[in-house]
């Protein structure tokens, strides 16, 4: 087997060796000293530049955005020149661009993806997210790899591999729990990304094959046409139908905001919200709420942010004002909860109270509850069909809708948009600001202005002119004092100022804002000169696959693919579905979610009562598929059969 080298990446910034009881790390016995991170990372999507650039704002650490083509998100692709717009804006703050070219690739793409890379790696992107591990195969620039979660990245023994395969982060399954979290971290140094916030799908990343199956839209090529969000009925060996047309795949959404410093102290490095499809207001709304609450568990555990600046809002972010279908921790507690959205694949939104009196044309709320003119309110029928409407006329007595069918005394209300809080959003002049003190001073021929920034960055003005003493001396302070502080058209704020004259000295005002605005276009320059940048060392890597045998599941669609894992070890490679495997009987999906389970008919639970291969699933259009439950690993398995 020859060698071959890689490219493994490491930011200087965020790792150092570190005693782990000193952030808290729950990490014990001989591996108790290892490479723990220094910086914590709040990850923003970007569906496109603009959206990025709000969740800049808005305090994100990093924010990732799809590339053109190629993006598990095929809908959300952007030009190189967006891309560059969002990276110029991104690097000001220090905050790192990670995109997204995370699908499957056939042979003859391969080329226009390396190509595609290329150019962002001109663009100075940070990190490039990647699915397919035929790139590795290729003549890469030396870009830090990020492994998709699309790669199924579950175990110790994979997650290993990929840190010594040349990546210099993976993405987390979103299944795993903190005590999984936790032994992987104990194995490896590499960096841990992980999903707090955001949709769920039911399957493992990577593993789903029914969109594929049923139409030819592959969810790992970036076409998922989510039939996981569609109707199904249960249906056991009998025949009977258990639970008719209701989304039985259907997922409730992430939300992991208290469980942030645990996650910190398990280890991870990057706290990933989801979201390359959401708009602008849902963005804003997140990424506000994440930044309060991670800055709360920051401040407890003496860890940093890994960007500059600080955001300041004028709206109270809450995660339940933008688009929810109910929220879940997804298993990260190591135990099992609700998390299906049965009756409804919708955003529910927030839940406002019960409809108390029924007039003809108004209701009340118990307890009493504001609904606003424009609100959009939601509720579940008789038969737990959702229904919506909107509000006329609310104040705190009574709301109007537009319309009163299906509205009952008893009735639970949700409010599915809230037209008071997308109107601030919409209206935000949230910003953020960079700390600079200021130090003025005077020299044999005239002034100097030194600027030193919360990264400890210096740069230094000077103004050659004749001293004219003031004579207004308190005035002239001042005025020295607020011309100085004028930062407002930049990314700085003056936080501090030091005036060190011997004795008040009258600048003009004109004189005065040059110094200012040549000590700050020096310290842009200074700030991106020492603005730290992902390293790279060579290292030789042949370490062997975890397996030696890979079938469809193992996303092998290129010849690059191929001859990675057989260099590394694996014997018998099956090609991919996407290669135009006929599904039927196969398995098109595997996820830690049980259908049995959140109807509370668990095998574990009642054990001989059910047939455990006596159900299966049918969908709208009739087609049937089996369902297995693997209950030693809390798994079920579903097979298309017609």
């Amino acid at each position: 087997m020859s060698s071959k080298k890689y490219s493994i990446f490491f930011s200087s910034a965020s790792w150092r060796v570190w005693p782990s009881k000193s952030i808290g790390l729950d990490i014990h016995g001989p591996n108790r000293y290892f490479y723990a991170m220094n910086t914590v990372e709040l990850l923003a999507p970007a569906k496109n530049a603009d959206i990025g650039i709000v969740a800049v704002d808005c305090g994100a650490d990093a924010v990732y955005i799809g590339a053109d083509r190629f993006s598990a998100r095929e809908a959300a692709g952007n030009s190189m020149r967006d891309i560059d717009a969002l990276t110029r804006y991104a690097h000001k703050y220090r905050v790192n661009v990670y995109v997204a070219l995370n699908t499957l690739l056939r042979d003859d793409e391969l080329p226009e993806a390396l190509q595609t890379i290329r150019r962002l790696y001109d663009i100075g992107i940070d990190g490039l997210i990647v699915q397919d591990i035929g790139l590795l195969e290729c003549d890469l620039p030396p870009i830090p790899l990020i492994a998709s979660t699309q790669m199924h990245n579950v175990t110790p023994e994979r997650i290993r591999f990929l840190e010594q395969a040349g990546f210099r982060r993976v993405i987390l399954a979103r299944e795993l729990s903190l005590g999984e979290i936790k032994t992987i971290r104990r194995q490896t140094t590499i960096e841990l990304e992980c999903f707090v916030h955001g949709a769920l799908c039911v399957c493992y990343s990577g593993q789903c094959y029914l969109s594929y199956a049923l139409g030819g839209r592959s969810g790992n090529r970036g076409q998922c046409a989510q039939p996981c969000r569609r109707r199904y009925s249960l249906i056991d060996e009998s025949g009977k139908a258990v639970v008719s047309e209701k989304y039985l795949l259907s997922l409730k959404d992430m939300n992991r905001s208290a469980s942030l410093r645990d996650l910190v102290r398990a280890g991870v490095t990057s706290f990933k919200i989801e979201g390359r499809l959401k708009d602008r207001a849902y963005v804003m709304n997140t990424v506000a709420h994440y930044r309060n609450a991670l800055d709360a568990v920051l401040k407890e555990t003496g860890l940093k942010r890994s960007s500059s600046g600080r955001s300041i809002f004028d709206f109270s972010p809450d995660p339940v004002k933008t688009f929810n279908r109910g929220y879940t921790g997804y298993f990260l507690s190591g135990g099992r909860e609700p998390i299906a959205s049965m009756h409804t694949p919708k955003s529910t939104g927030e839940p406002v109270g019960k409809v108390g009196m029924v007039g003809k044309d108004h209701f009340t709320l118990v307890p009493k509850n504001i609904l606003h003119n424009g609100d959009g309110i939601c509720f579940f029928d008789g038969r737990l069909e959702l229904i919506g409407t909107r509000i006329n006329r609310g104040h705190a007595d009574a709301a109007f809708p537009q319309k009163m069918a299906g509205i009952r005394r008893g009735t639970l209300l949700f409010r599915n948009e809230d037209f008071e809080f997308t109107r601030k959003l919409a209206g935000s002049r949230t910003v953020r600001k960079i700390a600079v003190s200021m130090d003025l001073a005077e020299t044999p021929t005239g002034f100097s202005l030194k600027l030193t920034d919360e990264d400890r960055n210096v740069a230094e003005s000077n103004l050659d002119c004749e001293k004219r003493d003031a004579r207004k001396p308190k005035s002239a302070l001042a005025t020295l004092r607020k011309q100085l502080a004028k930062l407002g058209g930049t990314e700085f704020e003056c936080t501090a100022t030091e005036i060190r004259l011997p004795r008040p000295h009258f600048i003009p005002v004109s004189e005065l804002n040059h110094l200012r605005r040549t000590a700050v276009e020096r310290l842009i320059a200074v700030r991106e000169q020492n603005r730290p940048r992902a390293e790279g060392r060579v290292v030789v890597s042949d370490v062997p696959y975890p397996e030696k045998k890979l079938t469809y599941r193992g996303n092998v669609l290129n010849k690059k693919a191929e001859a990675f894992y057989r260099r590394h070890g694996v014997l018998e490679i099956e090609s991919a579905a996407e290669s135009g495997l006929d599904m039927r009987g196969r398995n098109v999906m595997t996820t830690k979610y049980c259908i049995l389970y959140e109807l509370g008919m668990c095998l574990k639970k009642r054990s001989g009562e059910y047939n455990p291969d006596g159900f299966f699933l049918q969908d709208e259009a009739g087609r049937k598929y089996n369902l297995h439950f693997n209950c030693e690993n809390c798994e079920m398995e579903i097979k298309l059969i017609q």
